[in-house]
């Protein structure tokens, strides 16, 4: 019955399991959860690919949101209404600092809210946050699988394609990376009352300093199917299951059911 599915997603209203790893890419969904056991299609409407399975015995939903925050706020309010207590994203940015290479990860602590839907939801001082839980279990899966990781904030920006704006508003803040659907929810998170965080993998950068000089701000120059980004999210997909065991393990020590 067409009322036993949510309406946007259409994701069951019931039954899925509590903890879910969201990305944008619907082919990316298909590829992590090709690394689970059992896994199947639960639904596939619009951007919105979904997937159940388990990771080293651990029930998981696997799901795409596409680009950009306003589609994907939906997803994770449709997620939560269907019982996920626990997302990760698990997505790519653009580097906004030196140091920071192409294929590296860099875990999320904060997002600054420059979404394009959560402004209209709530004023622009409530904060973009992380579960600080979430941070520590994926900098530990991180180290534990040897990935080059940096922690720090990221930048959501509802803009994909450089225009006539500089990006470098935020140039002595120390923003990590910037990209485009983390804010979106960790604000979702917060309000209801849900464990959140984010890991992206860095395919390119973003801050005007670093962008080779003379090169042409555009999509043209930008190439996220190098084998250095490929084998990154290759790496991300393995530290981002691992941080919701993690997750999974710490909850369940404490008695808590996130």
């Amino acid at each position: 019955m067409t009322n036993d599915l949510l309406p946007v997603t259409r994701i069951p209203r019931t039954g899925l399991p509590p903890r879910a790893l969201v990305v944008g890419d619907p082919a990316r969904a298909a590829a992590v959860a090709s690394l689970l056991e059992g896994a199947e299609e639960i639904s596939y409407h619009r951007e919105y690919r979904v997937f159940g399975g388990s990771w080293k015995g651990l029930p998981v939903t696997v799901a795409s949101h596409g680009v950009g925050a306003p589609g994907a706020i939906l997803l994770f309010q449709e997620l939560a209404d269907a019982g996920v207590r626990t997302l990760l994203r698990f997505g790519t940015a653009g580097a906004m600092k030196p140091g920071i290479e192409d294929g590296d990860l860099v875990i999320a602590e904060a997002a600054v809210r420059d979404d394009g839907v959560t402004q209209q939801l709530l004023p622009p001082e409530y904060p973009a946050v992380c579960a600080p839980e979430a941070v520590f279990a994926l900098r530990r899966a991180a180290r534990e699988q040897g990935a080059p990781h940096h922690r720090g904030i990221v930048w959501t920006r509802a803009a994909f394609q450089p225009g006539l704006l500089p990006l470098n508003a935020y140039d002595r803040a120390g923003l990590a990376a910037i990209e485009m659907e983390l804010s979106a929810l960790l604000v979702t998170a917060s309000l209801r009352g849900l464990v959140a965080g984010g890991v992206l993998v860095v395919d390119g950068a973003n801050a005007d300093e670093l962008v080779d000089e003379g090169a042409p701000l555009s999509t043209g120059h930008y190439d996220p199917h190098r084998e250095v980004v490929v084998r990154g999210v290759e790496r991300g997909a393995v530290v981002s299951l691992e941080a919701l065991r993690l997750l999974a393990e710490e909850f369940a020590l404490e008695g808590d059911q996130a």
